[in-house]
């Protein structure tokens, strides 16, 4: 067996992106320099020959993902895990959350204007948010911010991947501080993930 067989089998195997550092320890041999390497050599050796798949670099890992393109092939089979899919006011919490973490709820309220308790815990449910750290506020408010797993799930190598602020709604872009409007903001719509 060659080192790059080796870390196609690793790849392969594995259902979530991995490090080159996780990688190596498959064998003595392997180093992070090496694993990339061979994973260089795997993605050139799928680009050439057309392959279904490929070695994609997402959430600071690799994991070999099936071409986009294949896609609608895919989704006429039920055993193929697809995931599932955020509501409108998932997507939007989650958008917020991803661009002005780390972020309390009251601040998220006042940018969606809706109450928004049930639709936090149901990105925490999914484990694309989580608590990163407490606000200096009255009572230490729970911040949040995005995990790695937000990171696959959307395919970026890191947060710095999202697009540009100057590229999104005015909404996200600006980070205005809470005034004391903010609780008159507030609706009683139920808001559900």
């Amino acid at each position: 067996m060659n080192i790059t067989q080796i870390v196609e089998a690793v790849l392969f195997a594995s259902d979530a992106p991995l490090k080159a550092e996780e990688i190596a320890r498959a064998d003595g041999s392997l180093d992070e320099d090496i694993v990339e390497k061979a994973i260089r050599t795997l993605q050139a050796q799928y680009g050439d020959s057309e392959r279904s798949f490929q070695v994609v670099e997402l959430a600071e890992g690799f994991q070999i993902l099936t071409r986009a393109e294949f896609d609608p092939y895919l989704e006429r089979f039920d055993t193929i895990p697809r995931p599932s899919r955020l509501s409108g006011p998932g997507l939007e919490t989650l958008a917020i959350i991803a661009y002005r973490q780390p972020i309390g709820r009251i601040e998220i309220e006042y940018v969606r204007g809706v109450a928004c308790g049930g639709v936090i815990r149901t990105l925490q449910d999914r484990a694309l948010v989580d608590v990163v750290a407490r606000g200096e506020g009255v009572g230490r408010p729970l911040l949040y911010g995005t995990t790695q797993r937000f990171l696959d799930h959307f395919g970026f190598r890191s947060i710095d991947d999202l697009p540009r602020a100057e590229e999104l709604p005015v909404v996200l872009r600006e980070r205005i501080p809470l005034g004391a409007e903010a609780g008159d903001r507030l609706t009683s719509e139920p808001d559900h993930g």
